[in-house]
């Protein structure tokens, strides 16, 4: 089944757009529990909340072996039925992303990727040759030094257009397969709102939400494709963290609820 098949099927069945962003972090976790129990747990409290979930590969690597088996014992406890995003942000020469390819998708057994296009099409290719695998680009990022490259005003054809909207326009062009998505953050609706007029279809991984400062009620409005659907908005540490004590999944569970709940009350006022 394909990424975009199988994300849409999740959002439905669940009634959600929620992404749980399984950044664990042994420092936050309750004591005397192991990584693979904490994420079985807070698996097993969300996954009829969810539309998706995302490790970010950052985390487990910092971990070294524990770490990497962790990670792959993770991805096995996610049912079948929900697709398993991997944010980890690669980006290289061809024969480099083919390696990183096979290793989030063969390797580690992933649906979905996030990519960076610095360095144009050679490199994300081998991850779009997977087509029944996700390849979501990085576009408009959430965090402050976005700015520091996305807004710069590039020549393109006749005129000049922000970097951002040209990583877009050329995404869509890669999209031969039916598989990009795109990376466009929570704190910056006016870009968000933009990518969506020029890209209806794509579909968006909004992180910042949350503990970066996003605005779930504008990023709503901004995002949404004309299903009613079209985003994956991310979450991490509300929902991991809602307790640090032993109810943690009890109240992950609770907290991811609550936000579920939030994003379909602003997709009903839109309707």
């Amino acid at each position: 089944m394909k990424f975009v098949e199988k994300l849409t099927r999740a959002m439905q069945t669940n009634d959600s757009l929620l992404c749980v962003g399984l950044d664990t972090d042994p420092k936050r976790m309750p004591e005397g529990i192991s990584i693979v129990d904490f994420n079985r747990a807070i698996i097993r409290a969300t996954s009829d909340l969810v539309c998706a979930y995302k490790p970010n590969l950052a985390f487990y690597e910092a971990m070294g072996d524990e770490g990497w088996s962790a990670l792959k014992e993770t991805v096995k406890n996610i049912p079948d039925n929900i697709p398993v995003i991997a944010d980890a942000k690669r980006g290289d020469i061809g024969n480099t992303a083919t390696a990183y390819a096979r290793a989030i998708f063969d390797n580690l057994g992933f649906d979905a990727t996030t990519v960076n296009p610095y360095l144009g099409f050679d490199a994300v290719e081998p991850f779009l040759s997977y087509e029944e695998r996700g390849v979501i680009i990085l576009c408009r990022t959430s965090n402050a030094g976005a700015t520091d490259f996305q807004d710069l005003l590039c020549q393109y054809g006749d005129g000049y257009r922000p970097l951002y909207e040209i990583v877009a326009l050329k995404a869509s062009q890669w999209n031969i397969h039916g598989n990009i998505g795109l990376v466009i953050g929570a704190t910056y609706p006016e870009e968000l709102s933009i990518i969506r007029r020029q890209h209806p279809e794509i579909p968006f991984l909004v992180p910042g939400v949350g503990a970066q400062g996003g605005d779930l009620a504008q990023a709503v409005r901004h995002g949404i494709d004309a299903n009613g659907r079209g985003m994956i908005i991310n979450s991490s540490r509300q929902i991991l963290y809602a307790s640090t004590g032993n109810d943690f999944n009890s109240a992950a569970r609770q907290a991811a609820t609550e936000l579920r709940d939030e994003i379909n009350r602003h997709r009903s006022g839109l309707a």
